[in-house]
């Protein structure tokens, strides 16, 4: 392939796999946004008749509009049609690398479902790997593409967005960009270049670990705030005034977090990955995970040593991993109802965003049954919420402490 390919060969600039999703969809409307030609393929019809129809799938601030006016312009369309695939300069993954129920990352997962699009592939493409993968899934992907005989470049440049703050984030955070080539690092750059002023340059076993590393790092000090209240409400105080207390002017303890349920479907798991790649002598991410997922567990504990919860009914406030998301996935709330369901008379569930859950009932219904309410996900629609029960809120949502 010459150092600069014949782009008047491809019908569109961009298509995304798997871009009806969270990190997908955002990066699709971010580009087209910016005047690239994007398609979007995804096997759910749903979605992809949702984007055609110019109507975001989930909650993501800011993305509506700009999808709109994309759709209209012709710049944006979506398709369950994997020969869209071949129709595109540069096409982008966006499927991970999953874990499995012992925690076992799969890295032949991408490479399998790249195996579906490969009849589509062709000459002069930039095949971009975009979703966190385990170490060595893109020399993986590399081999795959060159047994292919397509003269393919191949780049891994990883996702830095945290959801409901991607369209402020896609154009604004450094972008990582890696390649086995110059070629292919340069025609990275170039893409996301649309996006962002900066490009940070690294081989591509390096940008696995600097994604790992960023998500497992985040996961880690969420543990340890966990741990802090933990051992501050064994002895009956209230870690949220020894925080802020020790953070007053203070600027080495200013990103010490508060505790709260660390979940979602990146930070867990990469902290898992991670794990496994150090062959399981992660003794650090490992007691993280066990304080993390642990802390629903701890929180029934607490509360039934101050109520007599198998007597009681339990509200549930919020079952999105996140405040003001609609997006359940591994959401602690969830382990939060299961211990619940075992130990309280009853459990009452309710989130003004996240409609996929038949348990879930309108909020005054839940403040009408309920003897106590755990605020699970700190939604903004629960600002103002005035009631006479018990709330256990770790928070500090309400500005009332954490002690339990």
């Amino acid at each position: 392939m010459p150092e600069t390919p014949d782009r008047w060969q491809f019908e569109r600039d961009v298509v995304i796999i798997g871009g009806g999703g969270h990190v997908g969809l955002p990066l699709a409307i971010a580009l087209a946004d910016r005047g690239a030609r994007v398609a979007v393929y995804d096997v759910n019809q749903a979605t992809v008749d949702s984007v055609n129809a110019a109507v975001m799938p989930f909650s993501e601030p800011g993305a509506a509009p700009k999808l709109a006016s994309a759709i209209h312009n012709g710049q944006l369309t979506a398709s369950t049609d994997a020969a869209v695939v071949g129709t595109a300069e540069n096409v982008i993954v966006v499927i991970g690398t999953p874990v499995d129920e012992h925690l076992n990352p799969d890295p032949r997962a991408i490479p399998q479902a790249l195996a579906t699009c490969s009849p589509h592939f062709r000459d002069g493409q930039l095949l971009i790997l975009r979703s966190t993968v385990y170490p060595g899934v893109t020399a993986l992907v590399e081999k795959m593409v060159s047994a292919l005989g397509h003269d393919i470049d191949v780049a891994f440049c990883p996702e830095r967005i945290a959801e409901h703050k991607a369209m402020e984030e896609l154009f604004t955070l450094p972008q990582i960009v890696s390649s086995r080539s110059e070629r292919g690092r340069k025609r990275a750059s170039e893409l996301f270049g649309r996006l962002t002023d900066t490009i940070v340059d690294l081989e591509p076993e390096e940008a696995e670990l600097a994604k790992l590393f960023t998500n497992t790092w985040r996961y880690i000090k969420f543990a340890t705030a966990n741990q802090f209240f933990m051992m501050a409400n064994d002895r009956g105080l209230d870690f949220e005034r020894i925080r802020a207390g020790l953070m007053q002017d203070y600027p080495r303890a200013r990103d010490m977090p508060g505790p709260g349920f660390t979940a979602g479907p990146c930070l867990f798991k990469d902290a898992m990955q991670l794990a496994a790649f150090s062959d399981n002598n992660f003794a650090l991410g490992h007691a993280a995970m066990l304080v993390n997922e642990g802390l629903p567990l701890y929180l029934v504990t607490q509360m039934e040593k101050r109520y007599p919860l198998a007597e009681m009914t339990v509200g549930i406030l919020g079952m999105a991993f996140k405040g003001d998301s609609d997006d359940v996935r591994s959401s602690l709330s969830y382990k939060l109802r299961r211990v619940l369901d075992f130990r309280a008379k009853d459990v009452l569930t309710t989130d003004p965003h996240v409609t996929t859950d038949s348990r879930l009932i309108p909020l005054d219904d839940v403040l009408a049954a309920s003897d106590v309410l755990v605020l699970a996900t700190p939604h903004s629609a629960y600002r103002g919420l005035e009631t006479d029960l018990p709330v256990v809120d770790i928070w500090n949502f309400f500005g009332r402490g954490v002690a339990i």
